[in-house]
Formats: C-alpha cells, sequence, structure tokens
C-alpha cells in the first residue's frame, strides 16, 4: 500500500497549493473584473492563445520523457535546456512575425500592443532549469508547493498592481513576464544539476521520438480547449470573448484543478507500479473515486448557483455569462473525471492513445461550433465543449481497457 500513502501525501501537498493558488486566482480575477472591462479580457485572450498555440506546436513532451525516464534523467537536461531556449525564442519570432494577420483574423488592431508583449514571456521562459521536474518525479511535493506557490503570487501581485495603476489589459502580461522571471531564478537555486551549454543530438531524437505522440495530443488538445474561444473571438469579437473565458475560468477551475492535482501526483506513482497489472488497476479505482467525490458537489455549486456566484466573485457587470457557466460546470465535471485515464496510459507508454482520446474530443467540438456559436452565441460554445468532452469518454474507456489487458 507504499503507492497510497504516496498518493495521499501529495494530494495533500499538491492540494494544499492548488486549494490556495485558486482562491488567489479567483481573487485576482474578481478585482481585474472590477478594474477591467471584458472587452480587455478579450484582448489578453486573444494574445494569450496565440502564445499557447505556438508553445504547443513546439513542444516535445520533454517533462513527461524524463518523468517516464526511468535511468538517469540528468544525462538529458543539457540537450532539454538548449532546446527549450531556442525554442522560446523561436516563439517569440514566429508571434512578432504573425501579429498583423492576427490581428485581421480577430478584427481587433488593440491586440498589436498585447501580442509584442506577450513575445517577451516565451523568452524567458525558455532558460527555465528542465531538472525542476525532479520535483514531482521524485515526490518532493513539500518543496514543489514552495517552489509554484511563490510563483504564482508573484504573478498575482505584479498583475494587480498594474491593473490598479494602468487600468490596462497588458497588466495581466506583465504577472506572466515577473511569474516567468522568478521561475528562472529559483529553478536554478532549488534543484539540480544545474544545465550546462552543451547539446547531444542524439537526445534531443529520443526525446522528440518519445514525445511525438504527445505533441499530437498537445495540438488537439488545445484545440479542444480553445477551439471555442478562436470561434467566440473570431465571430462574436474580444467583448463576448472576454465574457465566455472568465465564465470558463471560473467553471473549471475549482474542478479540473482537482484532477489536474490528482494526475500530476499519480503519474509517477503510476510508473512506478506499471508492471503490476493487479495494484495499477486498483490504484486507479481508487483514484477515480476519489475524483469523482471532490468534483461533483463542485459542479453542482456552480450549475444551480450561477448568478449568485458571478455576481459575488466579478460583480453585477458580468451578469450575462451566468447562462453559460451552468453549461460549463457540467463540461468541468466530466472533463475532470475522464482525465483521470491520462495518468495511467502516460505511466504505460501509451501516448498515442491520449492523442486519440482528444482527437475524437475535437471531432466532437469541431462539426457541433460553428452552428451553435451562430445560433445560440456563448452559451453554444459552452454546449458544443460539452458535447466534445461527451463523446470522447468511449475512446477513453477504450484505451484504458486495451492498455490494462497488455500488462502483465
Amino acid at each position: 500500500m507504499g503507492y497510497l500513502r504516496d498518493i495521499v501525501k501529495g494530494v495533500s501537498w499538491l492540494g494544499g497549493l492548488k486549494a490556495i493558488s485558486r482562491a488567489i486566482a479567483f481573487a485576482k480575477t474578481a478585482i481585474l473584473a472590477r478594474v477591467l472591462i471584458p472587452a480587455q479580457f478579450g484582448l489578453f485572450g486573444i494574445a494569450s492563445l496565440v502564445l499557447e498555440l505556438l508553445e504547443i506546436l513546439t513542444e516535445t513532451g520533454v517533462n513527461v520523457v524524463l518523468m517516464q525516464e526511468k535511468k538517469n534523467m540528468d544525462t538529458y537536461i543539457n540537450t532539454a535546456w538548449i532546446f527549450s531556449i531556442a525554442r522560446g525564442f523561436l516563439i517569440s519570432i514566429v508571434i512578432l512575425l504573425a501579429s498583423p494577420v492576427i490581428v485581421v483574423f480577430f478584427k481587433s488592431p488593440d491586440a498589436y500592443r498585447l501580442l509584442y508583449l506577450m513575445a517577451v514571456v516565451p523568452i524567458i521562459r525558455g532558460f527555465i532549469n528542465p531538472s525542476v521536474v525532479k520535483l514531482v518525479k521524485e515526490l518532493k511535493f513539500k518543496r514543489e508547493f514552495t517552489f509554484r506557490l511563490s510563483i504564482f503570487i508573484f504573478d498575482t501581485l505584479v498583475a494587480v498592481s498594474a491593473a490598479l495603476i494602468t487600468h490596462s489589459a497588458a497588466s495581466i502580461i506583465y504577472g506572466l513576464i515577473a511569474g516567468a522571471i522568478l521561475e528562472v531564478i529559483l529553478s536554478y537555486i532549488i534543484v539540480k544539476p544545474r544545465p550546462r551549454v552543451t547539446f547531444e543530438k542524439e537526445k534531443l531524437q529520443e526525446i522528440v521520438n518519445r514525445g511525438k505522440w504527445l505533441t499530437g495530443a498537445g495540438i488537439f488538445n488545445y484545440f479542444f480547449q480553445h477551439g471555442d474561444d478562436i470561434v467566440v473571438g473570431r465571430i462574436l469579437g474580444t467583448y463576448p470573448l472576454g465574457i465566455y473565458q472568465v465564465a470558463y475560468r471560473i467553471s473549471t477551475l475549482p474542478i479540473t484543478e482537482v484532477s489536474d492535482v490528482v494526475g500530476k501526483v499519480t503519474f509517477p506513482v503510476y510508473v512506478k507500479i506499471s508492471g503490476e497489472k493487479k495494484r495499477l488497476t486498483q490504484a486507479f479505482f481508487k483514484t477515480l473515486g476519489g475524483v469523482c467525490l471532490l468534483v461533483i458537489p463542485f459542479g453542482a455549486l456552480l450549475f444551480l448557483f450561477p448568478r449568485e456566484i458571478i455576481n459575488v466573485t466579478l460583480g453585477s457587470n458580468w451578469l450575462e455569462a451566468a447562462s453559460v457557466l451552468k453549461v460549463l460546470a457540467i463540461f468541468g465535471v466530466i472533463k475532470a473525471i475522464s482525465n483521470t485515464v491520462f495518468a495511467v496510459l502516460l505511466s504505460l507508454g501509451k501516448q498515442k492513445y491520449v492523442t486519440l482520446i482528444t482527437f475524437v474530443g475535437i471531432l466532437g467540438l469541431g462539426v457541433s461550433i460553428l452552428p451553435l456559436v451562430r445560433a445560440y452565441g456563448i452559451v453554444g460554445a459552452g454546449i458544443s465543449a460539452l458535447i466534445g468532452a461527451i463523446v470522447a469518454i468511449p475512446a477513453a474507456i477504450y484505451a484504458l481497457r486495451k492498455s490494462l489487458e497488455e500488462v502483465k
């Protein structure tokens, strides 16, 4: 039962981290919602959509590969770091070059400045020490707690302070930049080895080869998570996009963060018992039950009292989000529960199944998003996201069953 103690310990620390950080995030969103208008949130949403897409397109899955490595992961650190730096500069250059096209696509010339500012973020993040993955891999959850919470608090303080002073959407990006700088500094202080300027082509090829399915899954997952944002921003504009993204954030943060914490904790534990079918199966179903007990009450609360929650957290100016919040609450619960299979699949090296599940979900979203948004606005976008989550469930069940059958 050692794995269960590790899971409980990890959930305690990372659960505490997520609980505190989400409480701060709610406070941050509430303050910013009273300082900024929905259209400004929409402008930031455009810039963040672009950054995240480019990060996903250039993702090698290096962190997961390092977590899966059962021998000496230190031999990959230098190569991973050099690649990360190059990737950061590449993303920044593409953002700058693509800005005119992005502005025309979203019909939002005010997004120019935010895109230029957002281009700074990937350059800074590129210098983060890849060794930080050891904090979770080696189950050092207390240090991970301190590390992540420090970054999040600093990001929030800078963003809120800048918003109160400037009343600009750029304040949120100032917070991201500040958080990235602190993350780089701390990554060299709290964990070793520190990377050196050496590069091994063979190591990079191995990382890319092992992580190629994760790259595909990441691309599909991006469009599953943000396809609705893109369509809302393109068809309805920045104001509805701001309303929708904030509603999405409120509805999914307390729910999906639970499954994210559990997934992060269980992944290294599952890796350790990946050769023992009975223990792995028991661990998964206990985890699934725990996630259900946590997320369903949260979802019910959001579904039953959407106007009250929005009025308290954001203020009366954001009550338009109440109708879509009910739909997104159901989406969040289903997504959180179904996502529990990913940690098992990754622990068994079944990245291709993660890609398959995400692809099925994006098909459901892609087929329904345009007609539903045109007919029902942001509520239609929420319904489309829900459809995508539902149609992915059979694929998740199939992948889990197939993978466990192959364990001896």
